[in-house]
């Protein structure tokens, strides 16, 4: 925050560390997240005033870290926007790759490799995420046979869910948020990660068709059990992938132009 208060985070630097301290101590807890922890949590006693709540806390925490011996080299907390490394991507070049992507129905019968599904969701992860949770999973099917099968379980596959070489069905964890007022969030952050999935696909040379999922029960229960879904695992969305046919046909999108976008007053559509 500008400017920063002396204190802040009175009211749960303490549930913080306590969560930090239990966490470190797990073998199953991710290492690189721990770290980030870590950083952050000596970046904050490092800057904060004392109050009683921070004493405490600033006491345990620095009971945790009496043994580390890690190099600080690398830093896992904000930093200024400057820092950030600079890419030469053109607007213009940008717009083309998202006028390239358009949705592919029909491709070639060859497998897709798991190396370039792998680097598609690299990209994919640096979407923006609330909170950072990132309350979403992809899983993918490799074959034709098991894409075919997931994907006729939605609606509109018909006629060409038989040919997808490649299907990825995002997921959305519901337990990264315990609060009613966050349950539409992780639908929100799975769907921006899948637009940077998609666009990652086009660079690797493969297309993609995003499948709607409805909102109807049976379908529900009928992935719940194709896929063993637990129930705090909801699906967000399909994406069929695979190399496209150079002769399959692509409908013409005709897209709403910008001035139909923007509004600059309260004119809504009617």
């Amino acid at each position: 925050m500008q400017p920063r208060a002396a204190v802040f985070a009175t009211d749960y630097i303490g549930e913080t560390v306590e969560v930090y301290c239990k966490l470190s101590r797990l073998e199953t807890a991710d290492a690189e997240e721990i770290r980030w922890a870590e950083d952050v949590l000596e970046k904050y006693f490092a800057v904060v005033s004392d109050a009683d709540s921070v004493k405490l806390a600033r006491g345990r925490f620095a009971m945790t870290q009496e043994a580390k011996q890690e190099s600080k080299a690398l830093q896992r907390i904000p930093r200024p926007h400057a820092q950030i490394a600079r890419t030469d991507i053109a607007y213009e070049e940008f717009l083309r790759l998202c006028r390239q992507r358009r949705s592919v129905r029909w491709f070639l019968d060859q497998p897709v490799p798991r190396d370039l599904i792998d680097r598609a969701i690299t990209a994919a992860a640096e979407a923006p995420s609330a909170c950072n949770r990132q309350p979403f999973f992809f899983r993918w099917f490799g074959t034709r046979a098991e894409a075919s099968r997931i994907a006729g379980i939605a609606l509109g596959t018909a006629g060409y869910a038989e040919q997808i070489p490649s299907l990825i069905v995002i997921l959305a964890d519901l337990s990264c948020f315990p609060h009613e007022r966050d349950r539409h969030v992780p639908y929100i952050d799975g769907s921006l990660a899948a637009m940077q999935l998609m666009l990652a696909l086009e660079t690797l040379g493969l297309g993609s068709c995003p499948i709607n999922w409805p909102d109807i029960e049976s379908l529900e229960r009928r992935m719940d059990e194709a896929l063993q879904l637990p129930p705090h695992i909801r699906p967000i969305m399909l994406l069929a992938i695979g190399h496209p046919d150079p002769q399959g046909g692509v409908a013409y999108s005709a897209k709403k132009s910008f001035g139909g976008l923007l509004l600059d007053r309260n004119d809504y559509p009617h």
